[in-house]
Order: C-alpha cells, then structure tokens, then sequence
C-alpha cells in the first residue's frame, strides 16, 4: 500500500509556464508515519544497544552507585580513597557546570562512581564468561551432581538473574576452543575402526600419524592464530565453504523442510490461516528486532548462542560465479508471494500500523481470486534458484540486472520473506500411511519453480489451510527457524484465532490497495535458461524417495525406563537397521549443535563407534543373553552420550579437521590424510529435530498440538537422510530421504528396519509396548 501512495504522491507535468507540482496529502501522511516509524526503530535499537552493552548492569544499578558514593560523602566517608578528589583537581576552573564546588564535587562523584560501575560490569562479564567455560557438568551423572558443579550453577545463576534481552549474553559467551591435533587425530583414529579392515586401518594410521607428526603443527599454529582474532574460528569458514561457495543446485542438497501441526486444523480457510501465520511472523520480527525474545537456556540457566537468528528475515541468498553471498537488510515492509505462475508484492504496513490478520487475509483472498495470466516466462521463474549456481549467477546479470526485471527481482529479493500459495492439498491422515510422506515431498522441492529457493524461507500454503516451511541452510541451522515456527503455531492457535466459519477475527478494510502484481520483460534467451535449470531440478527431485513415518508403539517416555537418552537409543537403533539394511557398517553424521560458544554452529557425532557395532553384531549372531545385550547396548549409549557431549564443547573431530584443510589450502600444503578425509561419503547423515524452545502452552494440557518436524535429501547419491523428532512421551517422528537412482538403497524398507529395531531393542529391557 505505501508503494502505491507514493507513486502518486509527487505529480508533475511541464507546462509552458514552467512545473506544475501536484502534492497528495494522504500520500504523504502515510510517507511521513513510514518515516516516524523508522526513526523509532532506530531508537529502540540504540536504546537496546545501551542495555545490551552495560548488561549485567542497568541505568538503575548505576543510579545505586552514584547516590552510595554521594551519601558516604555526606557521612564524611572517602569510598574513594582521594580518587575523588584527584579527579575534582583535574577539572578545569571558573567555566562552565564546575562554577562552584558543590558541582564540582558532585560532577567528580559522578565520575568515580560511572567508572565503578563499568568495572563492575566488565568484573561480572569476564567472571560469567570464565563459568560459561565450565562445561564438567554435562559430563555428570543424573542424580549424582557434585559439590563443585552446584556451587558454579549458584554462581551463574546469580550473574544471569537479571532478565537479559535475545543478546545480552553474546559478549559473555566463551569462544570455541581449538582442539589439540593428537587428541583430534587419536578420536578420527577411533571413529574408522570398526569401518576398516586391519590392513587399511594401518594405512589410515600411518597417514594420520606422518600428518599429526609432520604437516598438522604448521597449521595448527595458523588455526590458533585466527581462534584467537575471530569470534569463531569455524563458522564462517564453514558458511562460505560448505553453503555459500558450493555450485550444485540448493534444492533437495541444501534445503531442507519443516511441517505444519498434523493433529489438529484450525481452519480450512487458506488465505485466513496465512493471514493469521504471516502476522504471527512479523510479531516474532519486531521482537526479535527489540531484542523482546528470551535467549535459549540449557538447563534454564546456561544460555545459548543467538547470533543465527539475526538474520532470519529480510534476507536472500544472492547467486555468484565463483560463491554466493548473503544478502541481509535490516528491515522490509513487504512479503512476495507467487500464486498460479505470477508473483505478487503484498505490503504488510498501513503506514506504521502493521496489518492485522484480517486485513492480511483480504489481500491473500485478493490473489487467490486474481484472474490474471502469467507473463511470458513468469511462470517458472523460481526455477532458476533450483537449477545451477552458475547458471542462475550468469543469468542474473544478464537478464536482471535493469529495468523491470531488476525491480521486480529487488521485489523478491528484499522481502521479509517469501510466500507459496499451491493449489494442491496436502495433510497427514493417520489412517494413509503415505500422506506423510507426499506431504513431506511437496514441502521439500514442491514442482521446482514454486519456491524461491534463495529466500532464507519460504511459507508454504496449501489450498487446504496446511502450512510448512522450505528453509535455504547457509543463514542458520534447523533450531532457529524451529523457534519461529513454534512461536507462530502457538501465536496461531492460542492467541489469534478463527470465527466460527474459520476466517481470520475482526473487519477487513476493504480500502486498501490491492497487491501488486509484479512485471517481467523475459526475453527467448533468458527463457532457456530457466527451462534448462527447471530441468535439472525436475531431475534431482523426482530421483527423491521420501519416507516419513510416525512411529506409535512407544515414544521419550518408555525409552527413558531403559535408562538412557532417547537420542542415543535412536541412534544405536538407526546402527542396527542400517546393518540389517546393508549388511554393513557406514560413516553415520549425527549433527549436534556448538551454541554455548560464541557464533556456535554444528559439530559432528560419528555415532558408528566400536561400541554401537559389537552391540549391533551381537544383536545379529543371536546368541546372546539379554543381560549381555543389555550390557553392550548401555555401553553404546554411554558412548554415543559422551561423544555427544564431547561435540557440543567444542571437542569434536570434522570441524577441527576441516579447517586444517582450508588452512593448507591457503598455505599450498598438501595433505593425503585431509584430503582423503574429507572426500569420504556419510552414507548414514541424521539429525534430531528440536521442540518445546518456547513453552507457548503445556504439552500435557494440549497433547495433539504436535508437529511432525521436517527433512532433507541424502547427502550421498548411495546413501540415506534420517531426520527424526522424538515427539512425545508416545510417538517419534521420521523422515527418511534415498535416490531411486541408488540400487543399495530404498527409503521404505529403511524405514521398516528402524520401526524393527526399535521394537527388537524395547524388548531387551521388557518395556511394554502398544500394536504398532
């Protein structure tokens, strides 16, 4: 709507008398609060800038200081000790506020107690960071915390008990440490035992050795060195090399999804649920903006790095010949929504009033009902964001980079974010197995050009009031766009709300402006191009098998009686399916986050470790005890726990050796050992999904309202994605990807081997089960 004022707000025609300048005040009024807004932004950035800066401290805290060092000087006490004074001798005379002494006294009071307080503050900072680096506790027993742990979590209490802002412990996070490389080389070493045979396990050792021994002290000097100037020393590395600089298509590679709640419907009302989820989405920005959102806390007291969570909107991946960049503004008045081949700018501001839900529901109706066709290559047009990174990169350039192409491309791509409406249904029925499973498919790739794939998301609308998320990977890992989600699901059904006929609540105001429908001038050439990169897409999507599952027998609640984490005993029995699958054993990445260090990201748990395949081979002869096979599983999970630990605090093995070999690639250094590790496959990738970041509402008062996670493609062409969310205390969730194209592999008969294995590792421990 702002778009459409403005454009008319200046008119001008040249007469022979000169210009003549037309004004419209409504315009103008609505450029003015556009412009009030902004100023307020800016100033609640400065203001949180402030609060943020003096955390743990406050203005009130520093009030304190200053009146208990004038009061002690009323009671004839020097707290301190002639600085005071000294610095009254300092002030210059006869001039300005210091005219008297009593000014000068206080004015120096003033001094003294402002650079007590910022030491202070700079006191409990460096002592909060000096706890954070404390991470013993997580590799305590339940139940038997020692006396020293207890006393270090009464001390982080203390310094954190002051409600913090989303980034008022970002300053006091430590920083990543670096691993040692024999302590790296001896864990690589352990994690490929039970891959390799004797005779390549000593070629492995021997070249891991000649490297910890001969090429690794050179760039571990290198790798210490820039720990010591970064903030991280992986994550931006890894975002440039791992995302960024890759050329392979993004879709099904990269991106992955996330699903809707599947055991409930709010409404069957497309446009009203989108109304409702969209301005949901932009309630969560404007908290996020003020920093209003509570930081993530381990244990509700060890907080969580936030800095992922910056750029969540606003933000587009920009395609380049050599890597792309990312592009983040710090704010963006509209959304861009593509409906039947054409693409919409739809504004989410009356000037500085943010649209309610039924205002919002209005314009989505509005091009729900638009009749238009799409333009000459309108139409597939996102697929160039499916399609090659160079290809996209170089068509950019040439067809976009001016006149209404260029402008209805800045429409997209500096959107808050980007939203599909689809005219297909999707939604999980309990009774059809397989509608998990095209409802997960239509989420992650979609038909290829219904997406922009580059957007750091896209809110998926199907024409029966189902949502779902296609998140871009480079800006964040899945936890954050997680947050989001639970926080929109919960504003949806706990606070917003639907009429009785499922439409969004209040009046619309029909007077608004009607989206704008963006224009194209896509000429033969460019036209190619986007049929050529539609085709490689359509290629890698159909080659997809996605299985999703809900697994019922049992859930978080029965495995916790066997005694161990829930995340280990899915994990050992994904080791045991993947045998009975493959006949052996695999590479397995398990991905585990580094958020309690400063600009943290992911670290890897190889969690096929000698303990998990004797316990899975012991399964597999069958002539074991049950007290010896319970005794082997426990071991594995104590494994798995403690390399999840070790991971999570900064000890792991991929990204300590992934950034040596950026180092010698730098340096012109080559090393057998890192090449060779780093080219070696993960047939077996998996990742837990995350929820209940947000308590929105009690999940025992509310047990239906569940979502049922989300996925992502294979990482190797002979391999498997598992994605899986332990839902409840009844019920997990898995999404398991393959390739058709693969012959080893079959993403249904994997699944059925995890439901076995699951079953077969339950009865070890007796747990009671319901039919499945």
């Amino acid at each position: 709507m702002a778009e459409a004022h403005q454009a008319v707000a200046f008119q001008f025609t040249v007469t022979p008398d000169g210009f003549d300048l037309r004004l419209s005040r409504e315009a103008l009024k609505h450029i003015y609060l556009s412009g009030i807004n902004s100023w307020k932004k800016r100033l609640i950035r400065i203001k949180n800038g402030i609060l943020r800066g003096v955390y743990p401290g406050s203005p009130t805290s520093w009030l304190v200081v200053v009146m208990a060092t004038v009061g002690s000087s009323y009671c004839n006490m020097d707290v301190s000790l002639g600085l005071v004074s000294c610095i009254q001798r300092c002030l210059p005379e006869g001039c300005g506020p210091y005219q008297t002494p009593q000014t000068r006294a206080l004015f120096s009071m003033a001094i003294f107690s402002t650079g007590v307080w910022v030491m202070g503050i700079f006191f409990f900072r460096q002592t909060l960071k000096l706890l954070l680096s404390y991470h013993g506790w997580m590799f305590e027993m339940h139940g038997r915390t020692s006396h020293f742990t207890k006393i270090w979590a009464i001390c982080v209490r203390l310094l954190s008990s002051r409600r913090p802002m989303l980034y008022s412990f970002q300053t006091s996070l430590p920083k990543l440490p670096v691993p040692s490389v024999r302590a790296t080389i001896q864990r690589y070493l352990e994690s490929v035992r039970p891959l390799l045979d004797d005779v390549e396990y000593y070629r492995m050792e021997t070249l891991a050795r000649e490297f910890q021994y001969k090429t690794a002290p050179r760039l571990q000097k290198y790798l210490v060195l820039k720990s010591w100037w970064a903030t991280n020393y992986v994550s931006d590395w890894w975002e440039e090399y791992i995302y960024l600089r890759g050329r392979s298509p993004i879709i099904v590679n990269s991106n992955y999804y996330v699903m809707d709640l599947v055991f409930i419907k709010n409404t069957d009302v497309q446009a009203a649920r989108l109304g409702n989820i969209v301005h949901a989405m932009v309630m969560y920005r404007r908290k996020l903006d003020r920093e209003e959102i509570k930081p993530v806390m381990a244990l509700g007291m060890v907080p969580m790095c936030s800095y992922q969570m910056e750029r969540m909107f606003n933000t587009t991946r920009i395609p380049g010949k050599e890597t792309d960049v990312l592009q983040h503004l710090t704010d963006s008045r509209h959304v861009a929504v593509y409906h039947k081949g054409r693409f919409f700018k739809v504004w989410l501001y009356e000037g500085s009033r943010l649209l309610r839900p039924r205002d919002l529901e209005m314009q989505f109706q509005r091009i729900l009902d638009d009749p238009s066709l799409p333009q000459p290559g309108e139409e597939k047009l996102a697929a160039l964001t499916a399609g090659g990174r160079v290809e996209w990169a170089q068509a950019r350039q040439a067809f976009f980079s001016s006149g209404k192409n260029k402008a209805a491309l800045d429409a997209i791509e500096r959107a808050a974010f980007f939203v599909a409406l689809d005219e297909e249904s999707y939604r999980y029925d309990p009774e059809d197995e397989a509608s998990l499973s095209l409802y997960g498919k239509a989420l992650l790739h979609g038909n290829c050009y219904n997406r922009w794939f580059d957007k750091s998301f896209t809110l998926i609308s199907f024409k029966n009031g189902q949502l779902g998320l296609n998140t871009e990977h480079a800006w964040a890992d899945a936890p954050i766009i997680g947050h989001l989600w639970e926080f929109v699901l919960g504003t949806d059904s706990f606070h917003l709300g639907y009429t009785e006929s499922g439409h969004c609540l209040g009046k619309p105001n029909p007077a608004l402006a009607p989206p704008l429908r963006l224009q194209w001038d896509i000429p033969r050439q460019c036209q190619a191009v986007i049929e050529s990169s539609y085709q490689v897409a359509r290629a890698l999507a159909d080659d997809v098998e996605l299985y999703c599952f809900q697994f019922l027998p049992f859930g978080k609640g029965l495995i916790k009686k066997c005694r161990t984490s829930p995340d280990a005993f899915v994990q050992i029995a994904l080791q045991l399916a993947h045998f009975r699958d493959r006949g052996k054993f695999c590479l397995t990445y398990e991905a585990s986050m580094t958020r309690m260090f400063r600009e943290g990201r992911t670290e890897t748990v190889r969690s096929c470790t000698n303990e998990s395949t004797a316990f899975v081979q012991a399964m597999m002869e069958g002539s074991h005890m049950k007290a010896d096979l319970q005794d082997l599983f426990r071991k594995a999970a104590e494994k798995h726990q403690n390399m999840y630990r070790l991971a999570m605090t900064g000890a792991g093995i991929d990204r300590h050796l992934f950034c040596l070999y950026v180092v010698s690639k730098y340096l012109g250094v080559s090393s057998p050992f890192l090449a060779e590790v780093l080219s070696e496959p993960w047939r077996l990738s998996t990742s837990q999904i995350p929820q209940f970041q947000i308590r929105m509402f009690d999940p025992d008062q509310h047990p239906n309202h569940l979502g049922a996670g989300g996925g992502f493609g294979p990482v190797a062409d002979d391999g498997y994605g598992v994605s899986y969310m332990i839902a409840g205390e009844n019920t997990i969730f898995f999404h398991i990807s393959s390739k058709f194209s693969s012959s080893e592999t079959n993403a249904q008969r994997f699944g059925n081997h995890i439901r076995q294995a699951l079953l077969d590792i339950a009865d070890l421990f007796q747990v009671p089960k319901t039919d499945s």
